[in-house]
Order: structure tokens, then C-alpha cells, then sequence
């Protein structure tokens, strides 16, 4: 029966049973909706089954469908690898996601060396705090900041275990020598931190002073105003690297006060790609990247079904 069906049918039931929208599918194919459905009604007129039921507003997918459909979109997956596996004449793109501050602090800064070590190898990064979705077929990973997404058949990686401490320019370290000092001095705002002033001031033992001055959404915008002497910044010794390794800024009270650490970023990527040998590479170079800076990282996945 698979020589009587064409794969640009199977290919038009795999886009609308994933997106569940015939609009959808001839959006992401190139193709009308009428021709969509009409593949679709090929494919159920050769199988004898109905794979979607249909009303004015929506299509959602029969029993055979679903069964139909985690076949289809594993062996088009499959056909994806192989292709990418023999093919070493084309050039290889991979679309990467990640969160502002990462990318614009630890990512971007590296990117070179990791083209100078793979040539023939390009890569797309976005910024945004939206996790990619992957519904689309618009990224092939993601390196999100916070918790996970609750989204099954993802593969997410710890991307190392983060310090986060006062941070602010040599001058202004002159006059920082005990915790109870940063009570008089500018403290930078971040708003979107799972790490904040109340909870490094806890961890000292101290009441967190009130609010004040300068607020900000994002890390990388809090580390320049630090830069600039407008005061201190709570943040990520992995995402100020560079800075503190210019001496641009330093932590006044390292080996002093009680500073805090979590695991703050995940690599996440679909877990029908596994097997994806650009996603793979990047991955264990990243991690690598990661060791070689302040950053102690874990290897593990945590796979969610």
C-alpha cells in the first residue's frame, strides 16, 4: 500500500495532525488549505478510515489518526537524521533559542570559536524569554532560563550549577568590607532573577533594605549599569565572566559573606532528536565552554515524558 501513497500526502496528514489546523500545515508546506485537506481526504479514501474529525471550527484527530500519526512523524524524523548523517557537502544550520542574558553574555562572546572548530557549520541564535515551543520546526534547541517547562518529550540538560554574589567596580569595592556595608550602597534591581537581594541578604542574616534606584528585566542590563559605577549588581558569576576576567568588576566580599548557588540555565531540545549529531556536538562543546570558565556543570538528562 506505501507505493500508492505519495510522502507529500503523508507529509500534508503529519504538519495538520501535529498542528492540528489544515491552515496551519499549508502555512508551514507552502500550500493552500484546500490542498491539505484534499491530501488528507486521499489518504483516508486509500485507508479506508477516517483520520480527523472535522467541524466549522476545528479538526481534532480519530483513534487511527493518533496511532497513525506518532508512526508518521517518527519515520519522517528518521528520514530527517539519515539525511543529515550522509549528507557532508551541504552546509549544516543549527537554530538555536536561548535566554537574553546567556546569549548576549556568555553565548554570542564564544560562538566564533565554536565556527572556527566546525567549518561548514552555521548557526541562527534568537533571544527571548518565550521557550520554544518546537511546534514549528523553527528552532532545534533551546537554552532557557528558570524552571522547566512543563512539556513532554523534552531533553534538558543542567548547564552547571551558577554563583550568584555582589558584584560592582574596583572602586566601590574599596569601600565594601562586610555584608552589612552594602546597606548604604546602590543595589541594582533585577526583576525577572529567581536569585534577588532579599534572598542574599537571608542567607547573611540580614533584612533586606527596601527597594530602591535602578531597576532592571534583564541580567546583561544590570551588569552594564554595574560596569558604568551606578552600583551593585546581584548576578551570576557565569553570565559577568568576562567582566570580572577584565577586572571591569569584581565581588567584594568573595571568601567573606554567604553567597548563593543554584543551576540556573538548561539546555532543551525535542527528544525525537537524539540522535542529531550538530545538536550532540554543540551540546558537549557548550559544556565544555562551561567548565573551562567559573561554572561547575553536570552532564546529566533529565528526560520529560
Amino acid at each position: 500500500m506505501l507505493n500508492k501513497i505519495p510522502l507529500s500526502v503523508l507529509r500534508s496528514f503529519e504538519a495538520a495532525g501535529r498542528n492540528l489546523s489544515f491552515k496551519a500545515a499549508a502555512d508551514e508546506l507552502g500550500l493552500t488549505p484546500g490542498a491539505v485537506s484534499h491530501a488528507i481526504a486521499k489518504l483516508e479514501d486509500a485507508l479506508g478510515v477516517t483520520l480527523f474529525t472535522r467541524t466549522t471550527r476545528a479538526i481534532a484527530l480519530s483513534h487511527e489518526g493518533e496511532a497513525l500519526l506518532a508512526r508518521v512523524s517518527r519515520g519522517f524524523e528518521e528520514l530527517r537524521l539519515g539525511l543529515e548523517q550522509v549528507s557532508t557537502r551541504a552546509q549544516r544550520l543549527l537554530r538555536l533559542h536561548a535566554a537574553p542574558s546567556f546569549a548576549a553574555q556568555f553565548l554570542a562572546p564564544r560562538l566564533p570559536v565554536f565556527l572556527a572548530a566546525n567549518p561548514g557549520v552555521d548557526i541562527r541564535l534568537a533571544a527571548g524569554t518565550d521557550y520554544a515551543r518546537f511546534k514549528t520546526d523553527e528552532f532545534d534547541a533551546d537554552i532557557i532560563y528558570g524552571n522547566l517547562p512543563a512539556i513532554a518529550g523534552l531533553i534538558a540538560t543542567p548547564l552547571g550549577t551558577e554563583l550568584v554574589t555582589p558584584l560592582c567596580t574596583p572602586a566601590m569595592a574599596a569601600l565594601i568590607k562586610t555584608p552589612n556595608d552594602l546597606l548604604g550602597q546602590n543595589l541594582i534591581q533585577s526583576d525577572n532573577k529567581q536569585i534577588r537581594w532579599p534572598d542574599w541578604f537571608a542567607a547573611n542574616g540580614i533584612k533586606a533594605p527596601p527597594p530602591r534606584g535602578l531597576r532592571f528585566d534583564r541580567s546583561f542590563l544590570a551588569i552594564r549599569a554595574a560596569v558604568d559605577g551606578q552600583g551593585l549588581a546581584l548576578e551570576s558569576t557565569l553570565l559577568a565572566q568576562r567582566e570580572l576576567a577584565q577586572g571591569r568588576l569584581v565581588a567584594p566580599l568573595a571568601g567573606i559573606a554567604q553567597d548563593v548557588t543554584y543551576t540556573g540555565h538548561h539546555f532543551v531540545y525535542p527528544s525525537s532528536r537524539k540522535g542529531n549529531l550538530l545538536i550532540a556536538g554543540f551540546l558537549a562543546w557548550l559544556l565544555e565552554a562551561l567548565r573551562d570558565g567559573t561554572a561547575q556543570t553536570v552532564d546529566n538528562e533529565v528526560k520529560m515524558d
